[in-house]
């Protein structure tokens, strides 16, 4: 059960309202829902989540940043709908387990979850070395900000779902 009520769009008032039917018309996801307690909160993720559908990570390179963070900070809501999304944007059923475990046969997208990976062990203290690998594989400094700014973005949905108890309204994901 949800810590937070679930504003139900249809009854959302406010900005909650103009969102609901603007940005969110047809997402009336429980994250959403649950968001909406404070219409901040939700114009916050829907600002960072526009700025980085522009970003130079493709959407596949981002499903994986989000996966590993979402198993690593045990987030079940997150790791459902990522799996979810993460198949949308091409990655196989085999590839969103192995972005959880940090483990993917492709060269650069297992560059990617492993400099993830250093960034989240190493609380960003990442080393020069840990850069090299990650540029050596094709990625760039705009990619390295990129990295960082998806990775601010799971971890707020990841903790704001595990402190909401979010109910989880994707189908489970496999097993890891």
């Amino acid at each position: 059960m949800s810590r937070l009520p679930l504003v139900d769009p249809a009854a959302a008032s406010g900005r909650v309202k103009v969102l609901f039917d603007g940005p969110l018309k047809g997402k009336h996801l429980n994250i959403f829902k649950a968001m909406a307690n404070s219409p901040a909160a939700l114009e916050a993720y829907l600002g960072m989540a526009g700025a980085l559908a522009k970003a130079s990570l493709s959407a596949k390179e981002q499903e994986v940043i989000h996966l590993f963070l979402s198993q690593a900070n045990g987030c079940g809501y997150c790791l459902a709908a990522h799996t979810v999304i993460g198949k949308g944007a091409g990655l196989s059923e085999e590839q969103t387990v192995g972005a959880r475990l940090g483990h993917l046969a492709d060269p650069k997208l297992s560059a990617l979850v492993r400099f993830v990976a250093a960034v989240h062990e190493k609380h960003g203290a990442v080393s020069d070395a840990d850069l090299e690998v990650f540029k050596s594989a094709g990625y760039t400094d705009g990619h390295v900000a990129e990295v960082a700014a998806v990775y601010a973005l799971g971890t707020y949905t990841n903790m704001f779902n595990i402190i909401a108890k979010t109910p989880v309204d994707f189908p489970p994901p496999p097993k890891a």
